[in-house]
């Protein structure tokens, strides 16, 4: 299983904002420290805005902040938010004859049960759960 780079960016874009909840960051800084492309993350906190996890602040000296407590924000529904509603593989499609093994293959079970634990292993923990140690990840981020 591999999460997408939307999510990966989704989660970086979060821990960068938890780390200093007192200011407001910029995309340009973000994608600075992770050195990531400023574009993706555009649309990253886009997403994370209309899902009211970001708070957008226009105009001059406006960035973006979290919108909730980092207690708040399970990283589950924050995965799924960002992977979306497609189907992990073609027979859990809504089109019946989307594979011809559907009604006999056994692959569609066991791989709902592996997702299913891989989000319930991620409901489990909250953002705050993955900046408990700011001092670290602050120096790693800081770009000279």
């Amino acid at each position: 299983m591999r999460l997408t780079v939307f999510s990966d960016y989704t989660l970086r874009v979060l821990m960068y904002l938890a780390l200093d909840r007192s200011r407001l960051a910029t995309i340009p800084e973000i994608a600075a420290a992770y050195g990531i492309s400023e574009n993706h993350l555009m649309k990253v906190v886009h997403h994370l805005a209309r899902a009211g996890v970001v708070e957008s602040v226009r105009g001059k000296g406006g960035g973006i902040r979290l919108a909730r407590a980092p207690e708040a924000i399970r990283l589950g529904a924050i995965v799924r938010a960002s992977e979306g509603a497609a189907p992990i593989v073609q027979c859990l499609a809504d089109d019946p004859g989307a594979c011809v093994i559907a009604g006999p293959c056994r692959l569609k079970g066991i791989l709902v049960n592996a997702f299913d634990a891989l989000y319930a292993s991620l409901d489990r923990h909250t953002l705050a759960d993955l900046v408990d140690r700011p001092r670290t990840l602050k120096q790693l981020l800081v770009r000279a």
